[in-house]
């Protein structure tokens, strides 16, 4: 699936919900289908900058694509980084840099999220569209 057409098939999911809190709960369901993450990527080094709560990501490539794994200690950012990786993993990293990750707008995450977790969705955003130029530069 293309990086476009899994962010259609969220804002579809979302859509079935009408009040936020049908919305906000099918959000921390998400965050329970987020695969485990080794411990020993829960460390500083793997800290997202700018988060309130904490969350933990990295990046692998393979077969010139990329694959997250991330975590977090609470059920919220786990759920938005979830729904990150669902739309990022897979990708090749020029698309994962270059992406519009309008899903975020349709579905009304960033509208109902707090300052500070909208703040912290920024921060993960960056930090996935950051490891991507990383493999788009050393293409090069």
């Amino acid at each position: 699936m293309t990086l476009n057409e899994i962010q259609d098939q969220i804002v579809e999911e979302f859509s079935m919900f009408d009040d936020w809190m049908d919305k906000y709960n099918y959000l921390i369901d998400i965050s329970k289908d987020l695969p485990a993450m080794d411990s020993s990527y829960k460390t500083d080094k793997y800290l997202i900058d700018g988060c309130q709560s904490r969350v933990w990501i990295n990046c692998d490539i393979k077969d010139g694509k990329l694959y997250f794994v991330a975590d977090s200690d609470t059920i919220i950012a786990k759920g938005l980084i979830a729904l990150l990786a669902r739309v990022l993993n897979g990708q090749q990293p020029e698309d994962v840099y270059k992406s519009d990750l309008y899903f975020l707008d349709k579905i009304g995450m960033k509208e109902n999220l707090s300052p500070t977790r909208a703040n912290g969705l920024l921060s993960m955003v960056k930090q996935m569209k950051m490891f991507a130029l990383a493999y788009v530069s050393r293409k090069k």
